[in-house]
């Protein structure tokens, strides 16, 4: 489907062409410009997939397309190695816009990553040569390790969100949605220690760390009946012993523990916690409890700028919006709790096919894709645009 030209998309709506409009239409182009070597960045960096905190090349490849246009680059940055930050403009209020590029162990890009920080260096592109006039500064933020780490919260403790009037993202997805919501989302590393001993010499002098994770197991199974119906508690088993001649002295597990808003994840990590405390009180073990990441806090998306992305992307003929309840985590929410922040989703699969699948990694290079990416930083270029000159009406600027 050919994209309506900006003057096509205003006539649908019934209004007039002003210089508003001709400054979004000028972005637009600018970003248009570009869209070779952004389709190229995506399907680089979708061909050379790197995990979390190991995404050097991806940064570096986001880094050297910002700079070479004329972006002020910190790389690393906030004592990340695989992040960095970029900036131009002098403006008064200051625009994040956020770039993910970590891949899935094991499934590549799967979850679009890719798509997602070609779009955020499009966007940023867009913006470039109007920042300054707009009264903006444009700040682009690499952020590894959303998938696994929770680097969002790390960067935004070591000050990357500072003074950030509005921060956005895009995101693929099988459906489209203007206001994203997602769960909170804490980890669990669960470790029993036992005693070994023959099984059967004298296993009376054994104590047993994988019958230890058995009873917390149970104890986990019979605690979801009485847990409100989004709570949800899932795992696995990561060692419990070595062989099957010698009580296992060992015994470990990785949990994951969502809720519907930060403040219930704290309920449920207490519930949960116990369980496994029950677990080494019957089995006569030591437990330890550690949190390996930081929380992801639930996703609090900014009405006033729902709104504008929402109008901006009708006025790209993207899908109407869906609602839908949580179904995913992002660390974007621990930003959206410090920042008036958005992150749609695009609609890349048709509901062909999900995040975290083998064949969403297909789509993440496929022609509705690569639309999504333009559309996408077109359309975060655009709510900047809205957003600094509604600041700019609001101060009488």
């Amino acid at each position: 489907m050919p994209h309506p030209t900006h003057d096509e998309a205003a006539a649908a709506h019934g209004a007039a062409t002003t210089p508003h409009d001709d400054l979004k239409s000028a972005v637009r182009h600018r970003v248009d410009g570009h869209r070779d070597d952004l389709v190229a960045l995506s399907r680089r960096i979708h061909g050379h997939p790197e995990t979390a905190f190991t995404e050097h090349r991806a940064a570096a490849w986001c880094a050297e397309a910002l700079a070479a246009a004329g972006f002020e680059v910190d790389s690393p940055a906030y004592g990340l190695d695989t992040a960095f930050s970029a900036a131009i403009g002098s403006g008064p209020r200051t625009v994040a816009i956020v770039c993910e590029y970590d891949a899935l162990p094991g499934l590549g890009h799967a979850c679009g990553h890719n798509l997602i920080a070609a779009a955020g260096i499009g966007a940023a592109l867009g913006l470039a040569p109007f920042a300054d006039e707009l009264g903006l500064r444009v700040r682009v933020l690499g952020t590894p390790a959303e998938e696994r780490g929770a680097g969002k919260a790390l960067m935004l403790d070591a000050g990357a969100f500072d003074g950030v009037d509005a921060a956005m993202m895009v995101h693929p997805c099988p459906f489209e949605m203007s206001d994203f919501r997602s769960f909170a989302l804490g980890t669990l590393s669960v470790t029993y220690t036992g005693r070994t001993a023959h099984p059967s010499l004298n296993p009376h002098e054994g104590r047993n760390a994988a019958d230890a994770l058995t009873v917390a197991q149970v104890a986990l199974g019979l605690l979801r009946q009485h847990l409100p119906p989004q709570w949800r508690v899932h795992g696995i088993t990561t060692e419990a012993g070595t062989s099957p001649n010698a009580v296992p002295a060992r015994a470990t597990a990785s949990y994951e523990l969502r809720a519907l808003a930060a403040e219930d994840l704290t309920e449920l990590r207490s519930r949960v916690e116990d369980c496994f405390r029950a677990g080494a009180l019957a089995a006569g073990c030591d437990v330890t409890l550690e949190r390996p990441e930081p929380d992801y806090l639930d996703f609090r998306g900014d009405p006033a700028l729902i709104e504008l992305w929402t109008r901006n992307a009708r006025a790209l003929g993207r899908p109407e919006p869906v609602e839908r309840p949580p179904f995913a985590c992002t660390d974007m929410g621990n930003v959206s709790h410090a920042v008036p922040s958005i992150h749609p989703v695009l609609d890349i699969s048709g509901g062909a096919c999900g995040p975290h699948e083998p064949e969403f990694a297909e789509a993440a290079l496929s022609p509705a894709g690569e639309r999504a990416l333009l559309d996408g930083a077109t359309a975060m270029a655009w709510t900047a645009v809205d957003c600094a000159r509604a600041a700019a009406d609001t101060s009488g600027r």
